[in-house]
């Protein structure tokens, strides 16, 4: 016999239950399968481990600009207690309550499509349940880490983001593979609890390179002052670990080999939809789900199947992807109702993603850079200013630098996107947010007046340095 729900959902990371939540509130009947953990990546592998390895790391370096303070060494197992704390010690009974709580059948098991509106879900106890969904399926079962077909890699057992967020030990040599968010995270987070010797590897120019340039080169220099090598433009041609856990050898185009005692491969995500039975409905596994701005899947003529968060390629972000399933749910219950759908709810995907880094210096973006806005073909002007001229910075501490960027809109007067690399930028991004998706005029924005002496005050010296 078949449980039958109006919504199904796999995945139960913050996609999946932001999907869950806002289904129910509109009046309909959901349950949510989950093979790992209620939470997700996010919760558990991702974001929470993540920031809280690189808080410590974080206010070391605001401590060091600060006239008069000093800190001492790091308390490596106080962070990684820390760390165990945040992320539950892997327990996910509270957020399986909260699921139960919506209230949402919370199902335990790997779920696969077995067909149109059906989930085949093999359970912990290696039985089956069968689900049948009235009104629709949601697929979000976010991305895994991607490992290139480098000679040996994958056969080293590297980490991946998956294992370096929940490590018990800090490795004395680090090699990582990348110049992304991740990459470039962890490579500062590593090295600040203890890791001396740490080169990160790079095959194009530059770190971060999907972001203004200056702010990977800001990223750079910091790398440099601790002691963080990168190298641009190389590529590892092959690896070699011969004992599991051992020593790690990668070898190159040029030069020497490099010897570590660990690797992290942070190269890319790729979806995790190989095996949750995208085939059964002629989908093809393995690949990103397009989908339109409702969220529901472009390829599925009646309209029964979604994705939201890391599946469907869109914006590879926690709050992307619970802005996507608070769309979706809500969607879904509209159209179980027959209502109007919601309006003005697929505007951010649209206007780029806000993102931060939460390195030393923070990186913080939201909106088009200057290359993606002129490949659009807007008419341009970009407006720099120097972060450590604003009074504000000056009071954070000595060495206190940064670069603040605006791309604006010539024909509209307004911005398409904002950038900020700076110690402790990440509290400027949200009024970068604002001002980007509700494209508020240069000439109103005027009026917004920053409070002195605080590094918000950079918003007024971009717009005297536009003009105004």
């Amino acid at each position: 016999m078949a449980d039958e729900f109006d919504v199904i959902v796999i995945g139960a990371g913050p996609a999946g239950e932001n999907v869950v939540d806002r289904a129910v509130r509109g009046g309909l009947t959901a349950a949510i399968v989950e093979e790992r953990l209620a939470g997700g990546e996010c919760s558990y592998w991702a974001c929470v481990p993540s920031k809280a390895l690189l808080r410590p790391v974080d206010l070391v370096g605001e401590v060091g600009r600060a006239p008069g303070l000093s800190l001492g060494p790091v308390d490596v197992a106080a962070v990684l207690a820390r760390r165990d704390e945040a992320i539950g010690h892997f327990d996910d009974s509270g957020q399986v309550r909260w699921i139960e709580s919506v209230p949402a059948e919370y199902v335990r098991g790997r779920g696969r499509l077995d067909g149109p509106k059906r989930v085949r879900v093999t359970t912990e106890d290696g039985g089956e349940r069968v689900l049948t969904a009235r009104q629709a399926v949601v697929l979000a079962t976010g991305s895994t880490p991607a490992i290139p077909p480098t000679p040996g890699l994958a056969e080293a057992e590297p980490w991946t983001s998956h294992d370096v967020t929940v490590t018990d030990s800090i490795p004395e040599r680090l090699i990582v593979i990348g110049g992304g968010v991740v990459a470039c995270e962890m490579a500062q987070a590593m090295h600040g609890l203890g890791a001396r010797q740490t080169t990160v590897l790079v095959r194009g120019r530059g770190l971060l390179p999907r972001m203004e340039p200056f702010a990977g080169e800001l990223l750079a220099e910091s790398f440099a002052e601790a002691g963080i090598e990168v190298r641009d433009q190389v590529e590892a041609v092959r690896v070699e670990r011969p004992e599991r856990g051992g020593k790690v050898t990668v070898h190159l185009p040029d030069g020497p080999p490099l010897e570590a005692d660990e690797l992290l491969v942070a190269t890319g995500r790729r979806p995790a939809t190989r095996d949750v039975g995208l085939s059964t409905v002629g989908l093809p596994d393995g690949q990103y789900v397009e989908v339109d701005d409702s969220m529901r899947a472009t390829a599925i003529s009646d309209g029964w199947l979604y994705a939201v968060g890391d599946v469907n390629g869109r914006a590879l972000l926690t709050h992307m992807g619970k802005y996507q399933a608070r769309i979706c749910g809500d969607v879904i219950a509209a159209r179980a109702r027959g209502d109007e759908l919601p309006a003005m709810r697929d505007l951010a995907d649209g206007y780029g993603a806000p993102q931060v880094v939460f390195t030393d210096p923070q990186i913080c973006a939201v909106g088009r850079t200057e290359a993606a806005a002129r490949a659009d073909g807007f008419r341009v002007r970009v407006v720099d200013y120097d972060m450590g001229k604003v009074t504000g910075g000056y009071l954070m501490g000595d060495g206190y630098r940064g670069q603040a960027r605006a791309v604006v809109d010539e024909e509209r007067k307004v911005l398409l996107g904002v950038t900020f690399a700076a110690p402790g930028a990440s509290d400027l991004l949200h009024s970068a947010t604002i001002a980007v998706t509700a494209e508020v005029p240069l000439d109103r924005l005027w009026h917004a007046v920053p409070s002195f002496p605080t590094v918000s005050e950079v918003w007024l010296r971009l717009l005297e340095a536009y003009g105004l």
